[in-house]
């Protein structure tokens, strides 16, 4: 922590720089607690999720929110319904008629959606962290499928045809690979459910009826309602059956207080890693360097294994990587390319960042993906962009079809006027509709409460 403070002395006197962020009043302000208390108990567990967020409040940790204690109480019915459950360990089929033990019937799950910055991942993690349960575990839900992708391509290897039989018979490998989520862990917290993807979309109804079925709990943060999960994706027909297997297994709970509180934590203070503006490039120069100087170790290239694909970046320096725009989002990296980056560095120096537009979209999505997986995982981020966070992503210029997309729709087979044609894939809704919470994380990211906290975590 004494070298972010070092830091931290030694970058204010060598330049500032404001981030331009929506003007909110000091967090401070806000500390007037509301009339309404939690729910006490003679008999609490410390432990409890109604509990800690108490502790957290008394503590001047967080500040008294209705919203989020609505949101507890519904976390705390989860908890205590926790108590003393474990799935049946008896084959799916023989579960069926084991229902009426009411000792291994699983608790509704929880799903809560919202705006941007209001607590739903920190309530969700209070939560996990309360839970002493072994099987368990938290995960950002892109990251989730990408394994799930992993395990289907494992299980479909092992199958073994044989050569005398003239018509395969189908084989579904979703059963199975439920059965091996099932076994490490029955209690899942999703942090960002979303589906942007129809691969994802298509088997999301199978997947999760199948691991409910094997009686797994699932508690989930995201920004849009069930209903408007996969909105205007392609095929969504097939994935509307999806949303009320949902709703049937998950209590739904909406967090909208209107506030962000990651805006409110960065709002009217300097930042020395979100750079923007002219000529931004001796300020990263400068955080570049002193960086260097506390990692014992010298510039050079640095190549990373990508599940059998080598990448290379041109400058890193130990356990931080000096990149660019183009390096990290013009290639084709997705998800699990920048969790091996996050697992690899501990700060991600990005130059470059262009204004993000609709004829941008892949590299914006890209964008998206690497600063949730960077955030997820406590990174720490220097930016030097052309804009501030929220004048980043500028949407017009873009309505006509290119040539790109009408191949795109020729490959599909989708006709002009259709409904898939109005599809997410070529509107870049999802991008913009992402790019709220993108703007919200990086506020936080340029923190010195986000750089003491990357310290806690490692």
């Amino acid at each position: 922590m004494a070298c972010y403070y070092n830091l931290s002395r030694r970058l204010n006197k060598l330049y500032t720089v404001k981030l331009c962020v929506p003007k909110e009043k000091p967090l401070s302000i806000c500390r007037k607690y509301t009339n309404k208390v939690l729910k006490n108990d003679s008999h609490a567990d410390d432990n409890s999720p109604r509990e800690v967020l108490k502790k957290k409040i008394a503590n001047n940790e967080l500040i008294q929110d209705d919203y989020q204690i609505k949101i507890v109480e519904s976390l705390q019915q989860v908890y205590d319904d926790l108590k003393g459950y474990k799935p049946s360990k008896a084959s799916s089929f023989l579960s069926k008629w084991l229902k009426s033990s009411n000792a291994n019937k699983p608790p509704k799950g929880l799903y809560i959606y919202g705006a941007v910055g209001g607590g739903k991942t920190m309530l969700m993690d209070l939560f996990y962290n309360c839970c002493q349960i072994e099987n368990k575990q938290r995960v950002h839900f892109n990251s989730f499928m990408l394994d799930v992708h992993a395990k289907i391509h494992q299980v479909k290897k092992t199958i073994k045809r044989d050569a005398s039989e003239t018509k395969l018979k189908p084989f579904d490998p979703i059963p199975p690979v439920a059965q091996m989520i099932t076994e490490k862990t029955w209690l899942l917290c999703f942090d960002e459910f979303q589906v942007t993807d129809v691969a994802d979309a298509m088997i999301l109804k199978r997947l999760f009826t199948q691991l409910f079925t094997n009686g797994v709990v699932v508690v989930a943060t995201s920004n849009r309602s069930p209903d408007n999960l996969y909105k205007n994706g392609l095929q969504r027909s097939n994935f509307i059956p999806f949303i009320q297997v949902l709703k049937d297994h998950c209590a739904i709970e909406t967090l909208e207080s209107g506030i962000d509180y990651r805006l409110k934590l960065g709002s009217g203070k300097d930042t020395k890693y979100f750079i923007s503006g002219q000529d931004p490039e001796d300020a990263v120069d400068t955080i570049f360097k002193y960086l260097c100087s506390m990692e014992n170790d010298t510039v050079r290239p640095k190549t990373l294994s990508f599940k059998g694909r080598n990448v290379t970046f041109k400058k890193t320096c130990g356990q931080i990587i000096d990149s660019t725009f183009e390096e990290l989002c013009d290639r084709p990296l997705g998800a699990s390319d920048y969790l091996e980056i996050s697992q690899a560095f501990h700060t991600v120096i990005i130059r470059d960042v262009p204004l993000l537009n609709l004829r941008l979209k892949s590299q914006a999505r890209r964008f998206i993906t690497l600063i949730d997986t960077l955030y997820d995982n406590k990174i720490r981020v220097v930016i030097s962009a052309a804009a501030a966070p929220n004048k980043l992503f500028v949407p017009e210029g873009d309505s006509e079809y290119t040539d790109e997309k009408r191949m795109l729709m020729d490959d599909l087979a989708i006709s002009h006027g259709s409904d898939n044609h109005k599809s997410n894939i070529f509107t870049g809704e999802e991008e913009l509709f992402a790019f709220d919470r993108t703007v919200s994380r990086l506020c936080e990211m340029q923190t010195k409460e986000y750089w003491e906290q990357w310290e806690q975590y490692k």
